[in-house]
């Protein structure tokens, strides 16, 4: 694949985004991306420690005169988010990541562009490079499986990393410092199918559910954008009192940590019904086109033959299943009383899948507050018992608590002001980062996010604005001078 940064600035950066972009780094799957940490570091002569599930720490020293400052941590994740649009030939495993420069942004082509955290990482690698910057003593910790349950932060040890103060470079907004973040609890539900043998003469049906924007389940749940989960589920749950159908299966979504775009099911119908079936899906993408505008311009319902199916659902079991997920709560649950415009609390419905004896429902819930995130937790957990299901909640992780007394704060505050002409906003962002597992680890380090504007991650629609990356990279290298120097 061609090069496609040329000309843009910080060059090195650029280079060292695209170069990772070579390498399929999918959740679970960045051990390739972690030997090319590997050997930059080798190439720079640079000493590096590998801990047993592949986080990396990369030491460099100070420059000359600044080895008594505090010690740095650049920090980023090497996993991206891999999801692609219905008919994107893309293999997340082998495929390089197809990039465009689109006006003023940079995309992928029809896939998630990997600039969450993929920008971070290379900012880090390009002050690993540099040889002209002044800085203090450093380390940079790349980590594993950020995007599907924080595994790599979660199994750092003690004396892993040693820095005083972290700096980290997973956060999306320019212009804006992020000092507390949600913790965040997983809640699955699993329903053991009742089947029953095809009713004689009824005919197969397939229904997709396409064209929604989906995005990040922590920053964009606050958008009102919809869930496909929901919409098909809602289409299905009306249909049922109207129209004679068994279900055979029902799908949508595949990241447990992004709302779902699209979703499908497969249903037999009786043939009478077959074309009020017909009429009932094409009423219903009129009315979520109606109550989605402004927000849902390209939803689509089509239904189409399919082969025949050997069992299907019972009525009963059909209908347990379509109530449960009717009432299974999905969006803001409370939205922050001491940050204007924060989401405090908030669930997403984030992954439906059928298989050959169970249908598995994922939902994500996140909040600020620890108690706020077990009691909504505990109410996805309640509607699942009330159906009959098996449930099962993962130990979660902690949340970030903000602190306004931060050095490192204070530092980029300054030095943003000065070089912007403007103090950028303090926030607290409703989603995970790794700086509150990191924070257990490591006791009293000093924290702070940051990054480039990216809108739309976790989607085909990810984009990067090319401008404010190299703001993130002026800031990033000012605060490093402003540390090392005093």
């Amino acid at each position: 694949m061609s090069y496609v940064f040329q000309g843009l600035k910080p060059e090195k950066l650029w280079r060292y985004f695209y170069e990772l972009n070579q390498i399929p780094r999918e959740s679970k799957h960045e051990a390739e991306a972690g030997q090319y940490i590997i050997s930059v570091a080798n190439e720079l002569g640079l000493p590096y420690k590998q801990d047993d599930v592949g986080n990396i720490v990369v030491n460099k020293p100070a420059s000359a005169g600044c080895t008594d400052r505090p010690k740095v941590c650049l920090q980023g994740h090497l996993d991206m988010v891999c999801e692609k649009n219905s008919g994107t030939e893309h293999d997340f495993r082998k495929d390089p990541i197809r990039m465009l420069i689109d006006g003023d942004y940079v995309r992928a082509d029809g896939t998630t562009l990997g600039a969450d955290n993929g920008i971070g990482v290379a900012a880090a690698l390009t002050v690993m490079a540099s040889r002209d910057l002044i800085h203090p003593p450093m380390e940079f910790l790349f980590t594993i499986d950020e995007e599907t349950g924080l595994t790599g932060a979660n199994a750092l040890k003690p004396g892993f990393v040693t820095a005083d103060i972290l700096i980290n470079g997973d956060s999306e907004e320019d212009g804006a410092l992020y000092i507390g973040c949600a913790g965040g609890k997983d809640t699955e539900i699993k329903l053991t199918i009742e089947w029953i043998n095809v009713p004689a003469g009824y005919l197969p049906l397939q229904i997709k559910l396409t064209g929604l924007k989906g995005g990040h389940s922590g920053l964009d749940i606050a958008l009102g954008r919809a869930n496909a989960n929901k919409l098909l589920n809602r289409l299905l749950w009306n249909a049922n009192d109207e129209l004679d159908f068994h279900l055979v299966s029902i799908s949508g979504g595949s990241k447990h940590n992004a709302i779902p775009r699209e979703a499908e099911a497969v249903l037999v119908v009786r043939p009478d019904d077959l074309d009020k079936m017909k009429a009932l899906i094409t009423n219903y993408e009129q009315i979520f086109k109606e109550e989605y505008k402004g927000i849902e311009s390209a939803i689509k319902i089509v239904a189409s033959e399919t082969g025949p199916p050997q069992k299907v659902f019972s009525k009963d079991f059909q209908f347990r299943f379509g109530n449960m997920i009717y009432a299974l709560p999905h969006g803001v649950v409370a939205m922050s009383h001491a940050i204007p415009d924060l989401v405090e609390t908030s669930t997403s419905l984030a992954i439906v899948k059928t298989d050959e004896k169970n249908i598995s429902v994922l939902t994500s819930q996140r909040s600020s507050v620890e108690t706020a995130k077990i009691d909504i937790a505990d109410k996805v957990k309640a509607t699942g018992l009330l159906a009959g299901g098996a449930v099962r909640q993962g130990g979660g992780y902690p949340g970030w608590k903000p602190n306004m007394d931060s050095k490192i704060l204070e530092i980029m505050k300054s030095a943003h002001k000065a070089l912007y002409g403007k103090t950028p906003e303090v926030k607290a962002i409703h989603a995970g980062l790794e700086c509150g597992i990191i924070g257990e680890t490591v006791p009293g380090i000093d924290m702070i996010s940051f990054g480039p504007t990216i809108k739309n991650p976790h989607s085909p629609d990810e984009v990067v604005a090319i401008k404010t990356v190299e703001k993130f990279w002026g800031l990033l290298v000012e605060t490093l001078k402003r540390i090392a120097t005093g």
